[in-house]
């Protein structure tokens, strides 16, 4: 790990006191400054971090690395320099860990510079004033919640919804689509999800062209406190010398929060509200502040985010929503339906869908479809008790539209053609657009919904024919292949025998009326 920060300087210093993570050392020739690099132990494996100077001769620092046979008396050597990350091209499709360590059992890195992970956000002279749109290809996103270049986005899931390919997915279409960087950054990961989040990127073939960062849930709060920071020096790195546009995804900030959680309590510091750090506000700042979209670059990111008993006013969320531009919440009914991605469009909202950004028809069209799908939302208690013969023609219209609706915005994914059979689709905002405008418009209400399900542009459904006898046809058509799905990939079950013609519902799908 000396390598990491350069050569040592020959400041020395001795342990006077072990508590857990937290090591107090005397210097008597020059004290350490704030953030500084110790190291300590036979093989310098011990790493430490300066973070309080009680007095003229002590300084209290976290551990980064175990401090298993650390004791009294230890040698601690000043590094001269804080914590550092590798930058430059080689750093793509490796792996790291907090320290720029590889631990993808790859080659030594070469030709690489070391920065500090402390560093200033850019200031306000040097950021752009214009609010842009990120496109992602996915239909519903763009459409519905569209993401700002250079802003950050929340995802809300949980396990098996979709969400590891629906970040997969927007990698990918970073990647393959747009010269841009994708970095991934793991705080509190498990072991196995970084193992298959790493063989995935590199069977689907996009990590070439990315980086990933892992502070496992079994290391110290030390280093899943600074992972995070790593991350972000790498992708400033792009944004600010490569010129390039990064996708940065994080996994999950509440861990970072909850990193610095441990660290201040470790720290001796006050607690405030909820056992949170007093500092959280300042912290959190730190990290999502230097996420920004400058004149020569942009730093685009996509935050997965835990509620804690899903109450929204708890400290952690309320100050990270407030840092949030736009927030995409995976609905689990909608993953059973088949709704793939199965993102809830009423739930989910963005400070970008305004008539200034997008636009007044990109705007009226989103605004149509949403009320269209929350007046077939309350018309479900009434199909469910009286059937949908007992609707007025206008609502059986209304639900007509918003069935067509949900079925256009699923969509197939590139990262799951081998378990779907289906190619993937990278829709447009105009083709999207045009989609939906034509679906209110009733120009498909003589085709069946299947004919809408799982497609890239709307121009695809003129390749199926309406069905001339939609009650009689019983067989189900097969849209996947027989391999199993991947977590959270679209699976085509046979509707139930209960539900409405099959004509009118694509597989995969529960209808809600009877």
């Amino acid at each position: 790990m000396s390598a990491v920060n350069g050569t040592q300087a020959k400041n020395r210093g001795v342990v006077v006191a072990v508590r857990g993570s937290v090591i107090d050392a005397r210097f008597d020739d020059r004290l350490p400054p704030i953030y500084a690099l110790l190291h300590a132990g036979d093989k310098e494996q011990i790493v430490m971090e300066v973070l309080a100077q009680p007095d003229a001769r002590h300084v209290r620092g976290i551990a980064l690395t175990t401090t298993h046979g650390l004791a009294r008396g230890t040698v601690v050597l000043d590094t001269g320099g804080p914590l550092k990350a590798p930058v430059g091209k080689t750093i793509l499709s490796r792996m790291f860990d907090v320290f720029g360590n590889v631990i993808d059992r790859g080659a030594a890195l070469s030709d690489v510079q070391w920065r500090s992970v402390h560093r200033p956000p850019p200031p306000l002279a040097q950021r752009s004033t214009k609010s842009e749109v990120f496109e992602t290809g996915i239909k519903v996103i763009d459409v519905l919640m569209p993401l700002e270049r250079g802003g950050k986005g929340g995802l809300f899931g949980g396990a098996g919804v979709g969400k590891t390919v629906l970040l997969t997915e927007m990698i990918h279409n970073m990647v393959a689509h747009q010269d841009g960087v994708s970095i991934f950054c793991g705080i509190g990961e498990r072991c196995r999800e970084g193992e298959e989040l790493y063989r995935g990127m590199k069977e689907s073939g996009v990590l070439p062209r990315m980086v990933m960062l892992f502070g496992q849930m079994n290391e110290p709060p030390g280093a899943r406190f600074r992972v995070g920071l790593a991350a972000l020096t790498m992708a400033e790195y792009f944004r600010d010398d490569e010129h390039r546009s990064v996708l940065l995804l994080v996994d999950n900030i509440f861990r970072f929060i909850q990193a610095g959680m441990e660290v201040s309590g470790l720290m001796g510091q006050m607690p405030s509200r909820l056992g949170y750090q007093p500092t959280m506000g300042t912290e959190l700042s730190s990290l999502e502040e230097r996420i920004a979209n400058t004149a020569t670059g942009a730093i685009t990111s996509i935050q997965a985010v835990y509620v804690p008993a899903d109450d929204f006013t708890d400290p952690a969320a309320v100050h990270t929503f407030s840092h949030l531009s736009a927030s995409i919440v995976l609905s689990r009914k909608r993953a059973g339906e088949g709704l793939y991605p199965a993102i809830d469009p009423l739930e989910s909202n963005s400070r970008m869908a305004t008539p200034d950004i997008l636009g007044e028809r990109h705007y009226r069209l989103a605004q149509e479809i949403r009320k269209t799908l929350a007046q077939y939302g309350a018309l479900k208690d009434i199909i469910s008790m009286l059937g949908l013969e007992q609707l007025s023609p206008e609502d059986r219209a209304v639900v007509g539209r918003a069935r067509r609706l949900e079925r256009f915005l699923t969509q197939p994914f590139f990262t799951t053609e081998r378990f779907t059979g289906l190619k993937g689709k990278m829709v447009s905002v105009a083709d999207a657009l045009d989609g939906c405008e034509r679906i209110l418009a009733d120009e498909f209400k003589d085709r069946p919904e299947s004919a809408l399900y799982m497609i890239g542009a709307v121009s695809e459904v003129k390749g199926r024919p309406p069905d001339a006898n939609p009650v009689a046809r019983t067989e189900p058509t097969p849209h996947a292949a027989t391999a199993a799905p991947a977590r959270g990939a679209p699976t085509h079950s046979p509707p139930s025998t209960t539900a409405a013609p099959r004509s009118e519902v694509p597989h995969g799908t529960s209808p809600h009326e009877p």
